[in-house]
């Protein structure tokens, strides 16, 4: 049965919340690739729509939009997700993991793209409200 870390940002706010799924609501990300849109219901956000952003598997290799299905690849990679040079010109050999989620991601990376008050819908508003 799957299992899933879901880190979800408010880009309204710049706030990131994460939530653990598992059972029938991480079946709902099964399957998935990275842009797809999902009801936020399967994180607790049920009047919010998502984006799947990426994510990682167990041993921290990054999700790349670019490789598809749930393969292993190896990329001579000159920047973007999964390494940053730290000089001109440095290219490096990364493993990374296709754009489609399955058994083996431990992480997901989500955008809430519809709806408004996140922190209030997951019960986390800290109530920092003054009258």
């Amino acid at each position: 049965m799957a299992e899933f870390k879901v880190v979800i940002a408010d880009p309204n706010t710049g706030e990131t919340f994460q939530r653990e799924v598992d059972g029938q609501d991480a079946n709902r990300f099964l399957g998935r690739e990275i842009g797809d849109e999902i009801g936020g219901d399967a994180v607790g956000l049920s009047e919010h729509t998502v984006e799947i952003t990426g994510g990682s598997d167990e041993t921290g290799r990054p999700m790349r939009e670019d490789v598809s299905g749930t393969r292993l690849k190896e990329l001579l990679l000159e920047g973007g997700v999964g390494f940053e040079p730290s000089r001109e010109g440095e290219r490096k050999r990364i493993t990374v993991r296709g754009r489609e989620i399955d058994d083996d991601v431990a992480q997901i990376n989500v955008s809430v793209v519809e709806g408004d008050d996140v922190a209030a819908a997951l019960g986390e508003d800290d109530g920092d409200d003054e009258e």
